[in-house]
């Protein structure tokens, strides 16, 4: 199975979440990668796994849920960087440019995510999911002034198309210091 297609269902109720991943699983031959609550009493369900089988466990996870989602995705081809920054497992010496990107979704700020990394040559550094962030995300990317604009510029259209982006900045000669503040 070709698991470079992702799908992230994210609910205003724990319960929900866990109906919508059941529902998830039972649907389709899946990968579970993310299944937990959030800041703010959400929930955050992902899966992983070829196209059709992502878009038909996402289908049903949400039919069952749909009073109490927040937003939903599927997307296709997901950039190899995205889960490494998910995961907090990137690894960046020096600090360019410094991207941040930050909604108030965490489904919107992984597509924006997935599509400022497809729209110029950064590097993702992490993706912080809700945790201890009241519900809220962000992104942080590292690259040449030029790349992180265009990258933060993509991602805040994504997010901002649904309403969701709380603010973009672009440091252009960022101190040292913040990267150790950083994953």
């Amino acid at each position: 199975m070709a698991k470079n297609s992702i799908g992230l269902i994210e609910l205003t109720s724990i319960a929900a979440g866990y109906l919508a991943a059941d529902a998830m699983l039972k649907a389709a031959d899946v990968e579970m990668m993310l299944s937990r609550s959030i800041c703010s009493g959400k929930y955050m369900v992902m899966v992983r796994g070829d196209v059709a089988a992502v878009e038909a466990a996402v289908s049903s996870g949400m039919s069952g849920c749909r009073f109490a989602v927040i937003d939903s995705f599927v997307i296709p081809n997901l950039h190899e960087a995205v889960f490494p920054a998910i995961a907090g497992s990137s690894k960046v010496e020096e600090l360019d440019a410094l991207g941040i990107v930050e909604s108030f979704s965490v489904a919107a700020l992984i597509e924006g995510a997935d599509a400022a990394v497809k729209a110029a040559n950064v590097q993702l550094i992490e993706i912080r999911l809700a945790m201890a962030l009241g519900g809220k995300a962000f992104v942080t990317l590292t690259g040449n002034v030029a790349a992180v604009e265009a990258a933060v510029d993509a991602a805040a259209q994504i997010v901002g198309q649904k309403g969701m982006l709380v603010n973009k900045v672009v440091i252009p000669h960022p101190r040292s210091e913040l990267l150790n503040e950083m994953i």
